[in-house]
């Protein structure tokens, strides 16, 4: 991938990330606590997949995001560690609700998940020096 290309497709999983942080809303007020910790995640990893593209760094799992994520932004102490944690609890948490019998998120989770999520996304959008705007 050249530079350009790379670029572009960083600039559009910021833009994926904050788009999909504009869903949490309707999935809120039509009680849709699962699906919304789903999108939370989402929201998030496209953030997270848009900064290891600027890094050139490869994943092809989700797990593979994740473990690339903490040993290149976190451990390092470009992404501070409670954002760091706070992903590998909505990775933990979308797991769970996707995937687990009988897991109903609450109100209150899903609550206490969205402030963390902007910072998170906001954090990663300040290191790639990007301003995406809705």
């Amino acid at each position: 991938m050249n530079d350009k290309d790379r670029k572009e497709l960083v600039v559009y999983r910021i833009y994926r990330a904050k788009e999909t942080l504009k869903e949490i809303d309707i999935l809120i007020d039509n009680e849709l606590w699962n699906t919304a910790i789903n999108r939370l995640y989402y929201a998030c990893y496209f953030a997270v997949i848009g900064l290891l593209v600027s890094k050139e760094i490869v994943t092809q799992t989700h797990s593979g995001v994740r473990m690339m994520f903490g040993l290149h932004f976190v451990k390092t102490g470009i992404i501070n560690k409670e954002l760091g944690k706070f992903y590998t609890d909505i990775f933990d948490k979308r797991q769970t609700g996707d995937y687990g019998d009988f897991v109903d998120f609450s109100k209150e989770e899903v609550l206490n998940m969205i402030f963390p999520a902007k910072q998170l996304i906001n954090s990663i959008e300040k290191i790639l020096n990007l301003a995406i705007n809705f």
